[in-house]
């Protein structure tokens, strides 16, 4: 498989946040609806199975044995069992056996957005540490090919007890295996259901999803190169914060606050890694100033819920303010911006001091009525959470 060049990919990100925080404006990019001519760098789904370990590893079949649950019969379908009493939740748990071809184009399709939304009465929590309700700014498209302009940014896939599901997420860098990074950022929404129950299943990863922009009935027949360019990679691994698992909720509750996750990932086919493969990667800023010291901050994803369909990647770029959900919490980012349920877990990009590009926060939260998004600070919690994961799977 053909890598493409990175520096396109991060050059596209970047410049969409050196304009002013006006940049997102009333009106979406028509033209970036039409699908763009193919480009020498597009990459096409990995064929070579060499590197491939589609095989259940013991330490994991032996997780699953442990809670009772046969390896066979979950590959299968017992893992659309969603009783309470063996629904793992707790941190070291997880559990995500690869299931080749699962993920089909059209299942990938049918996939509905996990829309975490507060109710109007919800908004008053937390006022006093809250900024003004900033701005509505309208989200544009990104360009096409998403393999030049937002190659980092994807969809994350998942099976909950509601069906197929679908958020957004982020290739970042890890700082144990430089140039060969396997890791994806995203909320914790998307990966585990917090308080009232455990990790979801299934859970992929597909980089630059739907690479030319086209509408949902033009993706429906393309090939499967088009849904995902880069292949798809299962999550082997993911962590979240106790926080969300013992106080996320359906609105977001307090765990919002730290509504972050974290996943390693392995290709369904191939044998690179994800950044080899995407080309680039975004590195993780822990110690982001103050929101309010943050100048221009930009949202990407794939919004899913009316009026989006969830097939074209979308940003949002404003001057962040504070939001907090209660007076016991600490404050999260929040930026004007009209993307939908599906957008959740992407990432949030600001610039260092030095001028380069960092992932600083994810969708979260939004009001019932849209308008805008909340997104966690990320600090020493969330950098525990990174350290962790990329030393379990350190190759040095």
């Amino acid at each position: 498989m053909r890598t493409p060049r990175p520096l396109p990919a991060v050059v596209g990100l970047a410049t969409a946040l050196a304009l002013t925080v006006t940049a997102c404006g009333p009106a979406e990019d028509k033209a970036a609806g039409t699908p763009s001519a193919p480009v020498p760098a597009t990459p096409t789904p990995a064929t070579d199975k060499s590197g491939a370990d589609l095989a259940l590893p013991q330490d994991l079949a032996d997780k699953l044995k442990k809670h009772g649950v046969d390896p066979e019969e979950w590959r299968n379908g017992a893992w659309k069992n969603w009783d309470r009493d063996t629904w793992l939740r707790e941190a070291q748990d997880f559990v995500n056996p690869v299931i080749e071809g699962l993920w089909n184009p059209e299942r990938m399709r049918s996939a509905q957005d996990p829309a975490r939304t507060m109710a109007a009465g919800d908004l008053s929590a937390g006022q006093s540490v809250s900024d003004p309700v900033p701005r509505p700014v309208q989200a544009v498209r990104e360009k096409t090919p998403y393999t030049r302009h937002g190659a980092p940014v994807g969809k994350l896939f998942f099976d909950s007890p509601k069906g197929p599901m679908v958020c957004s997420g982020t290739v970042i860098k890890d700082v144990n295996n430089p140039g060969r990074s396997n890791l994806v950022w995203t909320a914790g929404h998307c990966v585990h259901a917090g308080g009232a129950g455990g990790w979801f299943r299934n859970l992929v990863f597909a980089p630059a999803y739907n690479n030319n922009g086209r509408s949902p009935a033009a993706l429906r027949n393309a090939p499967a190169r088009e849904h995902y360019p880069y292949g798809v990679y299962w999550a082997d691994w993911a962590a979240t914060s106790g926080e969300w698992i013992r106080g996320g909720g359906p609105t977001g509750g307090t765990g919002a606050a730290h509504d972050y996750a974290v996943l390693h990932v392995k290709p369904e086919r191939g044998g690179k890694s994800l950044e080899e493969t995407v080309g680039t990667a975004i590195s993780v800023n822990f110690g982001a100033p103050d929101t309010r010291r943050i100048g221009a901050m930009g949202a990407w994803g794939y919004p899913a819920a009316p009026p989006y369909d969830g097939v074209i990647m979308h940003k949002c770029v404003d001057r962040p303010g504070r939001f907090s959900v209660g007076p016991n919490t600490p404050p999260m980012h929040r930026i004007g911006c009209s993307m939908t349920g599906g957008s959740s877990g992407g990432g949030w990009f600001a610039k260092r001091p030095g001028g380069d590009l960092a992932l600083v926060s994810n969708t979260s939260i939004g009001p019932v009525t849209h308008g805008w998004l909340a997104g966690p600070r990320l600090g020493a919690g969330a950098q525990q959470l990174y350290t962790a994961t990329s030393k379990k799977f350190s190759r040095r």
